[in-house]
């Protein structure tokens, strides 16, 4: 029987409506095979591992015969200055993980107790985690099927039916709590449609804050996710396309709000040669040099690891275009890291039994994330209609994404 899928244009390499004759099986055996062809060395094949292949080693052996293992030392504030160039950031500051970066963010630009903030329930749980921390409530939205990220049409739906501006500020009219950020996610790595969401903040008076943990590399229109909204995060956990082991970043060109995240996550402690002055409660969350040490040496060859990945993108394209399986690509105007890169099958029980058939043989494969507004902490939160968060998560599978060697 025909069907439609998603195909490959070698021209743009954009996403494209074309004709297949071919049946889709669940399970599918030509695919775990075609994987372990990719990664032939692996066994089994893991769904994203590291790859240490410059001066990880030598930075961290300078890194212990200093003895600077802790947040002292010249590989932070290195770190720091290599996601400055990449980014196009004026700031950036090291944590230990994505979910601490994004803590300190919120409380830096001023979310407390009793606030809003409005993100995709399609996410790692840590983007609403981090708003439970800051005091704050998630309110949910949902995703585009073009970008898997916040659908501007959701948002600009959601406020305009509970939301008003009152003394410039935004408003929820159903709890009668202050709305005072967006935050997006750029999923897999994929942009956003953020000069969309931009362009709402901005009517409704709201911070943007970008999540782009999983977009290191990628960029919208030429620039850089992360650097659109106030302030963005990143992360380096062990599962990203650059890892310390466990860290993260914030990146703004807000001065204010870069000084304020590392003040209260050094325990804010009064700058002083001998003395323990801290003024308010803080956080100790620096990421340590240990780590910065690691990913430093891998941003050293990031476009490396870039290209490696788009490579993998095409091969897995032009296979998936032969079997009739829809292959995510990259949105329009963007150009994506590809950290993980998915398929679509045409329901549940077809992703379930490839699943349990790939993950049975030697290929590891994840489904999407449970939809947050789903998950017992979130349940009474204000949710937004959301069929396309429910199709991926019914029917999206990620496949092994890692460096190829």
């Amino acid at each position: 029987m025909e069907k439609m899928v998603y195909g490959f244009t070698r021209d743009t390499g954009r996403i494209k409506t074309v004709s297949c004759l071919r049946n889709i099986m669940s399970p599918n055996p030509e695919i775990t095979t075609y994987i372990k062809s990719l990664y032939p060395h692996r066994s089994p094949v893991l769904l994203h591992c590291p790859e240490f292949m410059g001066n990880e080693k030598k930075y961290l052996a300078e890194c212990i015969d200093t003895k600077y293992v802790s947040y002292v030392g010249r590989f932070v504030a290195d770190m720091e200055n290599k996601i400055k160039a990449i980014t196009g950031a004026k700031h950036a500051v090291a944590l230990v993980n994505g979910t601490a970066a994004l803590h300190m963010l919120l409380l830096a630009a001023g979310i407390t107790n009793g606030d809003e903030v409005i993100t995709q329930t399609l996410s790692f749980a840590a983007t609403a985690a981090a708003i439970m921390h800051a005091g704050a409530t998630p309110v949910f939205v949902d995703v585009e099927r073009e970008t898997l990220g916040m659908s501007p049409d959701s948002l600009r739906s959601f406020l305009a039916e509970h939301a008003t501006l009152k003394s410039g500020a935004c408003v929820n009219r159903v709890s009668g709590k202050p709305i005072k950020a967006v935050i997006p996610m750029h999923t897999f790595g994929h942009p956003v449609r953020i000069d969309a969401i931009q362009k709402i903040c901005d009517d409704y008076s709201l911070l943007l804050i970008e999540d782009a943990a999983e977009s290191l590399g990628s960029r919208y229109r030429g620039t850089h996710t992360g650097t659109f909204g106030k302030a963005a995060i990143l992360s380096f956990n062990g599962n990203k396309l650059v890892t310390t082991g466990g860290g993260g970043m914030v990146i703004t060109d807000d001065e204010a709000i870069a000084n304020r995240v590392r003040y209260i996550s050094t325990t804010a402690k009064r700058p002083h040669r001998w003395e323990f002055y801290h003024d308010e409660v803080g956080y100790n969350l620096r990421m340590p040099s240990v780590n910065a040490a690691i990913g430093l040496a891998q941003l050293e060859y990031l476009n490396t690891i870039l290209s490696n990945k788009r490579k993998t993108s095409w091969l897995y394209n032009q296979f998936f275009h032969t079997l009739g399986i829809k292959y995510i690509t990259e949105p329009e105007n963007a150009k994506s890291n590809y950290w993980l890169n998915a398929i679509i099958f045409n329901n549940r029980k077809e992703r379930d039994e490839f699943l349990e058939y790939s993950n049975a043989n030697g290929v590891q494969t994840r489904p999407a994330w449970n939809l947050l507004h789903t998950l017992p902490p979130y349940q009474y939160c204000q949710c937004t209609p959301t069929p396309n968060a429910e199709y991926f998560a019914d029917c999206l599978v990620n496949i092994p994404s890692s460096v190829r060697t």
